[in-house]
C-alpha cells in the first residue's frame, strides 16, 4: 500500500548528541545510501536507518532498525533523585504501610499460602513472626527478592541493603513476638472485642494492638469461607459508632483486601462450580448490590448471568450495601478490571456463553461509574478484552457449532455488536465481511435445500443486514457489508422474481404498494438491487393512470402507506 511504509534517517553529530531525524523518504535504497555518505563525509558520527510501517487498524507506526553505524551511544548514568535516595523502609512501623504490606505480600506468596494466611497477619501474630524467623531460607529469599531490584532503583550498593533490610525484618520479627509475650494481644475468648476497642481508645499502639486481636481470632481457622465468617462476626460486635467502631473495622478492611486478592480465596469463597466470568459477576453484585437489583428488574435474564451471593459473601455485601468497606469494594471493582484486562478466558468452554457473561460485565460495570470506578477504567478494561475475542482461535471457537452460513453470519454479527475500540471493531467486521461476502453465503442462500421461500430468505437477509448496521461500524466497513448482503438479496430476488409477481398479480394496489413499498424501505428485503427493484416498480404504479384515478378517489388509502412512503425515499 502506498505509503504505509517509509524509511526516516537519524544522526548523532557527536557521540554524545541525542539521535535527531534528517530525513523521510519511501525509497529504501535511498535512505541507506544517504545514511552511509553522511557517516563517510564526517557529517554525522553515528547513523540510523528505521522502517516505519503504519498499521492501518491503530493508525500507528511500527519501527524497526535496518541500519546503525558510527560511535556507539554513550551511556548516562541515571540520576536518582534525592528523595528516592535511601532505602524504602527505614522502621518496623514502614512495614505495616498497604504498599509495604503488598510487597511482602509478593514477595512471601508461596510461604503465605502454604500457611493460608495474609502479610497482616504475618505482621501481628507472633507465632507467624517465630515461625518465619525459623524457616531462615524463606526470608533471605524475600529479602534478596526487595533488595536487589530496589538497588537498582535507589543506586545504593546490594550489600548495603541486604543488611538494612535483615536488620528491619529481625527488628520486626522481635516487636511482634515480644508484644505477645507481653500479652499485648487478648484473646477475644476472655473479653468483647467492643469493650477492647474502649479501653484501647487514645493508646499509642491501639491500631497495632487491634490488628494482633483481630489476626489472633483467625488462628487455626482454614478457608476463605471460614475465615471470612469469623471476620463478619467480629464487624457485628464492634461498637456502634465513634474512633472505637473504626478502630475494629480498619484492620478488618485491610485484612479482607489482602484475603480477597487472591484467586484461591475468591474461588473457595464463592464456590468451584462457578468459571471465572461467573465469579467476576459475583464480585460485581457482591460490591454493587443495588445497581445489578436494577438492572435485573430492568431484564430478568440478567439473573442468569449474575449468580447470587449466598454465606458469609451475602453478609460482606450487605455491609458494602451500607457504604461499609470502602476500600475494599474499590478493591475488588479494581481486581475485576486487571481480570477483564488479562488473557484468562471468562468461560473457556464457550465461546458464545464469553460474549454473553461479558455483556453482562459490560452493563453491570458501566452503571457502577463514577461510584466504584471511572468510565474510562471501564472503557479501557473492555477494549483490552475485546482484542481476545476477534482473534482467529476465539472466533473459530465461536463459530464452531454453526451449521450454516447464515448462522455464521448472524455469531458474526453479535460479534461486531459486543466488541469495543476501534481496532476490534475493525477486525470484528472483518470476519463479517469475509463471511456475508463469500461464495458459500450466496450458494446457500440461493439454495432450495434450506426449506425457505424467496421472501423468507429476503426476510432474513434484511434483518441480518439491520442488525450489521445496529453494531457501530466504521462508514466503511458497514457499506461493505451492506452491499454484500444487498447483493446477495438482489440475486434471490431476480431468481424467484418477486417484484415482478407482486406488480402482475391481481391483488388490489393498495395491498401491491405495500409489498413493494416494504421492500423499498429495507423491511422485507435488504437494501440494495432488491430494494432498488422494489422501488422502482412501486413509482411504476404511482405513475399509472388507472393507479392515480384509484388513488384519487379514495385518498384515505394512502395513509398506512405514508410511512412506507417516507422510509423508501418517495416523499414528496
Amino acid at each position: 500500500m502506498s505509503g504505509a511504509v517509509h524509511y526516516e534517517v537519524y544522526i548523532r553529530k557527536t557521540a554524545p548528541a541525542p539521535w535527531t531525524l534528517q530525513m523521510a523518504t519511501e525509497d529504501r535504497a535511498i535512505a541507506i545510501e544517504t545514511a552511509e555518505d553522511m557517516l563517510a563525509d564526517r557529517r554525522a558520527a553515528a547513523v540510523r536507518v528505521t522502517k516505519e510501517t503504519l498499521d492501518p487498524d491503530t493508525m500507528e507506526f511500527a519501527s524497526s532498525t535496518l541500519l546503525t553505524r558510527g560511535a556507539p551511544e554513550v551511556r548516562h548514568k541515571r540520576v536518582i533523585p534525592e528523595d528516592q535516595s535511601g532505602p524504602r523502609c527505614n522502621g518496623p512501623q514502614d512495614l505495616y504501610a498497604a504498599q509495604a504490606r503488598e510487597t511482602i505480600g509478593r514477595v512471601l506468596e508461596d510461604w503465605l499460602a502454604r500457611q493460608g494466611v495474609t502479610a497482616f497477619e504475618l505482621l501481628h501474630r507472633p507465632d507467624l513472626a517465630e515461625r518465619l524467623e525459623a524457616s531462615g531460607v524463606e526470608l533471605q529469599h524475600a529479602i534478596q527478592k526487595i533488595a536487589v531490584p530496589e538497588s537498582q532503583a535507589v543506586g545504593q550498593p546490594v550489600h548495603d541493603l541486604l543488611r538494612h533490610y535483615q536488620k528491619l525484618a529481625d527488628a520486626a520479627i522481635e516487636r511482634v513476638i515480644a508484644a505477645g509475650r507481653r500479652g499485648q494481644f487478648p484473646d477475644l475468648e476472655n473479653c468483647s472485642i467492643a469493650d477492647l476497642a474502649h479501653r484501647l481508645a487514645g493508646q499509642p499502639d491501639r491500631g497495632f494492638v487491634m490488628g494482633g486481636v483481630v489476626s489472633g481470632a483467625l488462628n487455626g481457622i482454614r478457608g476463605s469461607r471460614a475465615r471470612l465468617d469469623r471476620l463478619m462476626d467480629m464487624a457485628d460486635r464492634a461498637p456502634m459508632d465513634g474512633p472505637p467502631r473504626a478502630m475494629v473495622l480498619v484492620p478488618i478492611e485491610q485484612l479482607l483486601c489482602e484475603m480477597l486478592a487472591a484467586r484461591t480465596s475468591l474461588a473457595n469463597l464463592l464456590g468451584p462450580a462457578l468459571d471465572q466470568g461467573a465469579s467476576l459477576a459475583a464480585v460485581v453484585r457482591m460490591v454493587a448490590p443495588n445497581e445489578i437489583a436494577a438492572l435485573i428488574s430492568q431484564d430478568s435474564r440478567m439473573a442468569l448471568q449474575v449468580p447470587t451471593v449466598e454465606g458469609p459473601a451475602a453478609r460482606l455485601g450487605a455491609r458494602l450495601e451500607a457504604g461499609e468497606f470502602p476500600l475494599l469494594a474499590a478493591a475488588l471493582a479494581r481486581m475485576v478490571l486487571r481480570e477483564l484486562m488479562s488473557p484468562r478466558r471468562l468461560r473457556p468452554n464457550d465461546a458464545a456463553g464469553e460474549i454473553d457473561i461479558l455483556r453482562t460485565l459490560a452493563m453491570a460495570l458501566t452503571v457502577t461509574a463514577g461510584r466504584l470506578l471511572t468510565l474510562e477504567e471501564v472503557q479501557t478494561a473492555f477494549n483490552e478484552r475485546s482484542k481476545s475475542i476477534v482473534t482467529a482461535d476465539f472466533v473459530a471457537a465461536y463459530a464452531k457449532t454453526c451449521e450454516t452460513v447464515l448462522c455464521e453470519a448472524e455469531a458474526l454479527t453479535r460479534l461486531c455488536e459486543n466488541v469495543t475500540g476501534t481496532a476490534n471493531k475493525r477486525s470484528a467486521a472483518r470476519w463479517l465481511s469475509a463471511c456475508v461476502g463469500s461464495l458459500r453465503f450466496e450458494s446457500e442462500m440461493r439454495a432450495a435445500a434450506l426449506g425457505q421461500s424467496a421472501a423468507q430468505k429476503l426476510g432474513i437477509l434484511a434483518n441480518l443486514q439491520r442488525s450489521a448496521r445496529g453494531c457501530g461500524l466504521n462508514e466503511r466497513d458497514e457499506a461493505e457489508i451492506t452491499a454484500a448482503i444487498g447483493t446477495v438479496g438482489g440475486v434471490v430476488e431476480s431468481e424467484a422474481r418477486i417484484v415482478m409477481m407482486v406488480a402482475r398479480s391481481p391483488a388490489p394496489l393498495i395491498q401491491k404498494l405495500s409489498v413493494l413499498l416494504r421492500m423499498a424501505a429495507g423491511e422485507t428485503a435488504p437494501l440494495g438491487p432488491a430494494a432498488d427493484r422494489g422501488k422502482i416498480e412501486a413509482i411504476k404504479l404511482f405513475r399509472t393512470p388507472e393507479s392515480r384515478a384509484a388513488l384519487s378517489a379514495t385518498p384515505q388509502a394512502l395513509e398506512p402507506l405514508k410511512g412506507l412512503i417516507r422510509a423508501a425515499g418517495l416523499a414528496a
